[in-house]
């Protein structure tokens, strides 16, 4: 069975960068009905923060996004320390003592002799005496002991992969304080969660090649790896430069839909077009790894704004309901009122925004301005002194605007644009005939 992980840590909030991993292998796993597992990396004690696992959930939630298991490494300390004396009493686990400013040393000594920055492994000519000497003042880390041969694997995005493994340094898998480092924590749950599908970055690939070795070190069977190209801005700019994380909590407050963002996720950097989805079940349908490329991928997130009012107004009367019901639209009037606005808004914000227009009439601050600035006052009072009495139908707007017209000479934009602005407090906005029989209010014509 296909088992798929996402693992964010929760030292921040989830950008739009976090849930293109997230949702690919979601996807992965939906599409063969396999697991998808989130898995919380909060070893760093210091900046894991409960709030922010919480706003991971919540976030994943939000888009439907939904896993089967939850894994925190904070519970699985023991798992490490098991696995670590394993690596250690084969030998594939070695204690060094150099500091930052030690290795930054060697690795410029390393540059002017012509010979990659690769740590020298000195710590393993190291006597025991030294090594307790070296205990007793700084405290040690512990490297992983690569094989130095190359690592192969067919990556699902990238194709064939070759890795020097020694071109690289040995990975410290265990800082000084005994937090365990993201490279063996990795690897030793993905062995033992038996996960069969790894997507995440291509800053990853060098990490993954350790990462098999680790795996293989400890007697698993690595997953199938698959890396995705890095999110720029429009104009291929990186992300954070001028677009911000662009966190997912900022876009839900910005009135974007879950379907909307997955939708353009899901696509972007695909050789398949971007479209609306009406459901996740529909972007599990279409999705296809393979067809991902590996150069990087530009989102804008202008296009968020589009996708998401295509959305909304193909949502159905059974669709909206609820938020209908939650805003106090009366049943009876739900249909007529969806009917008018469903085609004009562009996020749910704005269907909140006109039932209140229905219900409480526009700001008449917002009126006042707006009819001073235009002088539309005598032309208003013309206006409302012809207005039909109540009820209002479908007709009302075209027998009104026609008394109107016949009274004061008005026609077209000069005509129906002071009406509209009157009556709604906007000069753009779903079709007054439709709009009309539900507003409750009549606002008087300011002076």
């Amino acid at each position: 069975m296909t088992v798929t992980r996402f693992a964010p840590s929760p030292t921040g909030y989830l950008h739009v960068g976090n849930l293109r991993t997230a949702l690919f292998n979601a996807l992965t796993a939906a599409k063969t009905g396999g697991e998808f597992l989130l898995r919380l990396d909060d070893t760093d004690r210091e900046r894991s923060r409960p709030e922010y696992a919480a706003a991971i959930e919540e976030d994943l939630r939000w888009l439907g996004l939904h896993w089967t298991r939850l894994i925190r490494q904070s519970d699985r300390l023991d798992r490490y320390a098991a696995a670590a004396e394993r690596l250690r009493a084969s030998g594939r686990l070695y204690e060094a003592f150099e500091t930052p400013e030690e290795l930054e040393v060697r690795r410029r000594v390393a540059r002017a002799a012509g010979r990659p920055p690769v740590y020298d492994r000195a710590a393993l000519a190291l006597s025991e005496a030294e090594k307790d000497r070296l205990r007793a003042e700084r405290g040690g880390h512990w490297r992983f002991r690569l094989d130095r041969t190359r690592v192969d694997w067919e990556d699902g995005i990238l194709g064939s992969v070759s890795i020097d493994a020694g071109s690289v340094s040995d990975p410290v898998l265990i800082r000084a304080d005994g937090q365990v480092l993201y490279t063996f924590a990795s690897a030793v749950d993905d062995t033992e969660l038996a996960i069969t599908d790894v997507t995440r970055g291509a800053d990853h690939v060098t990490n993954t090649a350790a990462q098999i070795q680790i795996i293989a070190a400890l007697g698993g069977t690595p997953p199938r790896f698959a890396h995705h190209s890095l999110l720029t801005g429009p104009e291929g700019e990186a992300l954070s430069k001028r677009l911000g994380s662009l966190a997912l909590r900022d876009l839900r407050a910005g009135g974007t839909e879950p379907l909307a963002l997955l939708s353009l996720l899901a696509r972007l950097g695909s050789s398949d077009p971007v479209e609306s989805r009406r459901s996740l079940r529909e972007i599990v349908e279409g999705f296809d790894i393979s067809r991902f490329g590996a150069a990087p991928t530009r989102f804008d997130p202008a296009e968020l704004a589009p996708l998401t009012a295509r959305y909304l107004r193909g949502l159905t009367l059974a669709e909206i309901a609820p938020d209908l019901m939650r805003l106090g639209v009366p049943e009876a009037e739900q249909a007529a009122f969806w009917d008018a606005i469903g085609g004009n808004i562009a996020t749910r914000a704005e269907i909140a925004d006109w039932w209140r227009v229905c219900a409480e009439g526009p700001s008449p601050g917002r009126i006042a301005a707006e009819v001073s600035r235009r002088a539309d006052h005598a032309f208003l009072h013309a206006a409302r002194a012809l207005l039909p009495a109540r009820p209002w139908d479908g007709e009302t707007w075209g027998v009104w605007t026609a008394a109107v017209r016949a009274e004061t000479g008005r026609k077209g934009r000069a005509l129906f644009q002071p009406l509209r602005r009157w009556l709604t407090g906007r000069d753009h906005g779903p079709e007054m005939a439709r709009l009309m029989p539900l507003l409750r209010f009549v606002p008087d014509v300011p002076e």
